[in-house]
């Protein structure tokens, strides 16, 4: 594979190229881990969390625990590495990803800013570094929604590659990944996203909620589909480096219909009646982007990679939901109304 033979080229360590992972443990990170497992190559593993490791992996796999925001862990974690993959990323409860506070800059901006340190002056070949962004730090000029904190953040810590890359420090590529689902292949985990909190709402009988008329779109990426673009980013980092990337299917999908069909799918595991999908006022908390679609065009990256989707969304979607519904606990006789 162009992957295996581009890290050899660049590394001189009779066990092959290392690769890190940063955020090795997280939903995304537990996918990019069984993508690159099946490659000969060194893979360490690095997060706050157990990361798990495929049963037979090619790889050889170094597992390390540890908090990447603590100093100097960073630098740790990507000694020696041919490349780095950052996927660490301040997301905690229902608000922390929206806010902009002291610990989420540390996380989202800190980080980069550690590993770019941490990489600067390295003798040798320049590693690669494939960094996961966000589709919201990108809306067009004209129909852009205001930044909330966390893409400000994410923004912000492109900045630092970007400006690593043109000082020659790194091979640094920024993937603009589109809303995540699906289900990890290694721990069978469906992550903390939208469709994921909404299955887990109707499990309990719940109401699924909107802050709109449901004519809101996202762009729905399986969590498989977006590690196969980061295996493919390093692959052509050379031709990727220095800019964004959107990575997405490129088909926006109406909110309404998407929850309506969450609710069918789950009754067809209960048995009941699917749960009600109501519009409810947007809390405090809410972002303008929260009310706009944004334009998920993937042509670019698709065109210097040959990367395409390959799971379609109606497939993933009723494959997340029996995932879920597989290890959900079963919820208690009654349930009180939902009004937020």
């Amino acid at each position: 594979m162009r992957l295996t033979t581009e890290l050899f080229k660049r590394s001189h360590h009779p066990r092959g190229p290392l690769v890190t992972v940063l955020g090795a443990s997280g939903f995304l990170g537990s996918a990019v881990v069984a993508e690159l497992a099946a490659l000969p190559l060194r893979l360490r593993l690095v997060a706050r969390g157990p990361s798990r490791v495929p049963a037979e992996p090619v790889a050889d796999i170094e597992v390390r625990r540890t908090d990447l925001a603590r100093p100097d862990a960073v630098a740790a974690a990507a000694e020696g590495a041919d490349a780095v993959v950052h996927l660490a990323a301040g997301i905690g409860g229902q608000q922390s990803w929206r806010a902009a506070d002291e610990h989420a800059e540390r996380v989202n901006v800190g980080m980069m800013r550690d590993l770019v340190d941490a990489l600067r002056g390295r003798s040798g070949a320049r590693p690669a570094v494939a960094f996961a962004s966000t589709l919201q730090a990108g809306s067009p000029t004209g129909n852009a929604a205001p930044l909330g904190g966390y893409a400000s953040q994410k923004i912000a810590a492109e900045g630092i590659l970007r400006e690593a890359t043109a000082e020659g420090v790194v091979r640094g590529v920024v993937l603009r990944l589109s809303t995540l689902y699906g289900h990890s292949p290694l721990s069978g985990g469906a992550g903390r996203g939208v469709l994921a909190s909404m299955t887990r709402r109707a499990l309990d009988g719940e109401a699924l909620t909107m802050w709109h008329d449901g004519s809101v779109g996202r762009d729905f990426l399986h969590v498989r589909d977006a590690a196969g673009a980061f295996t493919t980013a390093l692959e052509h980092a050379a031709e990727l480096q220095g800019e964004p990337w959107i990575v997405a299917t490129g088909r926006l999908e109406r909110l309404g219909d998407v929850f309506t069909a969450l609710a069918g799918l789950v009754a067809e595991h209960t048995g009941g009646t699917p749960a009600p999908v109501v519009a409810v006022p947007p809390p405090a908390y809410a972002e303008a982007g929260d009310f706009h679609s944004p334009e998920s065009n993937s042509a670019a990256f698709r065109a210097v990679t040959g990367w395409a989707p390959r799971v379609r969304f109606p497939e993933g979607l009723r494959a997340m939901v029996a995932a879920i519904a597989a290890v959900h606990p079963a919820p208690p006789a009654a349930h009180p109304a939902v009004s937020s």
